[in-house]
Parts: C-alpha cells; sequence; structure tokens
C-alpha cells in the first residue's frame, strides 16, 4: 500500500507557498524597503528595474521569483512553527535570517561582492528587517491562501 504525502507537501500546498512567497516579496518586502530608503537607512532602493541575467527580466521580479523557491521551503515547514503569536515571530525569524544568510554569504559572493557585502550595518539592518517582513507576509498569504482553498472544498 502507497502512503499518501503529508498534506503540507500537497503540490497545491507548494503552490501556495510559491505565490505567498511572491507576492509577499512585491508587497511587504518591498514596502518595508522603500521605508527603509525613505529615512535613509537602505543602501538601495526598492522596486529595482534593472535587467538582471540571463533573461533580462527587472530584478524586482527576479527577487519575487526567489521569494516564491524560499515561499515553497516556507510552505513545507511553517506547520511545524509554534501557534498563534509564536507562529509571527517564527516568521519573522525564518525569513529574516535564513534568505538574508544566503544573501549575504552566497549571492553577493557570486556577484563578485565581498562576502556580507563587507558587513556594513546599513546593509545587514536592511536584509534582516525587508526579509523579515518578506516571512510575515508570506505566512499571511499562506494562511489565506490555504484558507480559502478549504472553504472552496
Amino acid at each position: 500500500m502507497v502512503e499518501p504525502k503529508p498534506v503540507n507537501q500537497s503540490p497545491r500546498r507548494l503552490l501556495y507557498g510559491f505565490l505567498a512567497g511572491f507576492l509577499a516579496t512585491l508587497i511587504f518586502h518591498q514596502l518595508t524597503l522603500s521605508l527603509l530608503w525613505a529615512v535613509n537607512v537602505a543602501p538601495f532602493g526598492p522596486f529595482p528595474m534593472a535587467a538582471t541575467k540571463p533573461f533580462g527580466v527587472p530584478a524586482v521580479f527576479s527577487l519575487a521569483f526567489w521569494g516564491g523557491i524560499w515561499g515553497i521551503l516556507f510552505a513545507v515547514i511553517d506547520r511545524h512553527f509554534p501557534a498563534r503569536f509564536g507562529y509571527w515571530v517564527t516568521a519573522f525569524l525564518f525569513g529574516a535570517f535564513f534568505p538574508s544568510l544566503v544573501a549575504l554569504l552566497v549571492v553577493l559572493p557570486l556577484k563578485g561582492k565581498p562576502l556580507g557585502g563587507g558587513w556594513p550595518a546599513p546593509l545587514l539592518i536592511t536584509a534582516f528587517l525587508i526579509n523579515g517582513a518578506w516571512g510575515v507576509g508570506t505566512g499571511l498569504f499562506l494562511k489565506f491562501l490555504s484558507r480559502r482553498s478549504a472553504a472552496a472544498s
């Protein structure tokens, strides 16, 4: 007998994770970046439209795509987060640490920049806050999509 897939890894849930992460990037991540840019904390501005390699996609949509990929991972593990307020703290911390560490330790060096971008405080604060906001946004969108799907069933 074949065992069914766990609910949190169903194709629908993974799709919701991608959509949640994608939308959270465009809304929570970029709006938080807008606020940090407005108060002169962020070392780079929101909604970057520069073409990315190799496909020439605007950078903000490349960010959103990768936010969606992170959203899939989020959807796989978020059911292990604590309940109630603890869920939101964990969602923030998941976003603040994991995507930030990958960006600082992997992505920047791959782009020919120093490890951690040289570790300037404004970059670290910005990364932590925008990615933490992404985590909260991903949790909100994932819960909304999952509840909506459950109500339609």
